[in-house]
């Protein structure tokens, strides 16, 4: 995992001790090592006990620090849960932006920031079940919280709805087959695409996460391209083979592309930076 999410390490870690003695750490440090370990320790207590049954001297215990410490950082568990939902998600777009960022094309991008989000996920388990399941226990600021995460998602369709025809609000629909606003196209893929992950990691299965991606891919381009291009792209590098149809498309994926060739199917790249306002 190329980022460190809160949770993944235990906050009573030796390694993370505070010196004692005339030659101790200055507080600044102190106070931002003692924070670091109550976001790890409100991520495990929550995961394993749930938010509503996780109390403050868990999250201590779990972080190897005081209540009074706690106090200094947080006015109380709904303020440090925020707090490690915000850090730890932060990190995680970061690394979905980069993948994205990196991709020759846009169905490209698409796919390698899902692919990104998925392995961090099943590498955090109790991150995952805090960030994603829990958060709806928290209330109105966790759900107010989780809307403006999910609304940060569109950065990764502004290109692609212009350049492939989906519409802004009341222009014709090429891509999709009615006409639809861009911004309801777009809630549609990353409410599913959420609901999906959700779904695993409810379930106990985050680890099993990654095996998600052809499908979402697909739910991804497919509003945008079209069901036979969406199905094109999910065959990367090179040119698709016909026999390799995504689970969505078995039975109708041949239909689409049959015509185009006996062995593969060619596609035009996307590129994003021509069409960014």
């Amino acid at each position: 995992m190329s980022v460190v999410l809160p949770g993944t390490r235990t906050g009573r870690d030796p390694e993370r001790s505070i010196r004692r003695g005339p030659r101790r750490l200055p507080a600044e440090v102190v106070a931002a090592t003692q924070r670091d370990r109550l976001l790890d320790g409100i991520v495990r207590t929550v995961a394993q006990s749930g938010y509503t049954k996780a109390r403050i001297s868990d999250i201590c215990q779990a972080a190897g620090v005081t209540r009074p410490v706690f106090y200094e950082q947080f006015e109380g568990k709904e303020e440090a849960f925020l707090a490690a939902h915000r850090h730890g998600t932060t990190l995680v777009v970061a690394s979905m932006e980069a993948a994205f960022d990196a991709a020759p094309d846009w169905p490209a991008g698409i796919r390698d920031a899902l692919g990104t989000l998925l392995g961090i996920l099943a590498e955090a388990p109790a991150f995952a079940t805090m960030a994603v399941v829990e958060i709806d226990a928290v209330g109105a600021a966790g759900r107010a919280q989780r809307e403006r995460l999910l609304n940060g998602f569109r950065r990764f369709f502004a290109a692609a709805g212009r350049q492939a025809g989906a519409p802004e609000a009341g222009a014709p629909e090429t891509g999709a087959p009615e006409t639809l606003p861009l911004t309801e196209l777009v809630d549609a893929v990353v409410g599913g695409v959420h609901a999906s992950i959700y779904r695993r990691i409810a379930a106990g299965r985050t680890a099993e996460l990654p095996e998600l991606l052809p499908s979402l891919h697909y739910f991804a381009l497919a509003p945008f391209l079209g069901p036979a291009e969406a199905a094109a792209w999910l065959a990367e590098p090179g040119p698709v083979a016909l026999g390799a149809s995504p689970p969505c498309l078995v039975g109708t994926r041949r239909d689409h592309v049959s015509d185009t060739s006996s062995t593969s199917v060619s596609h035009k790249p996307l590129d994003p930076t021509t069409t960014q306002g």
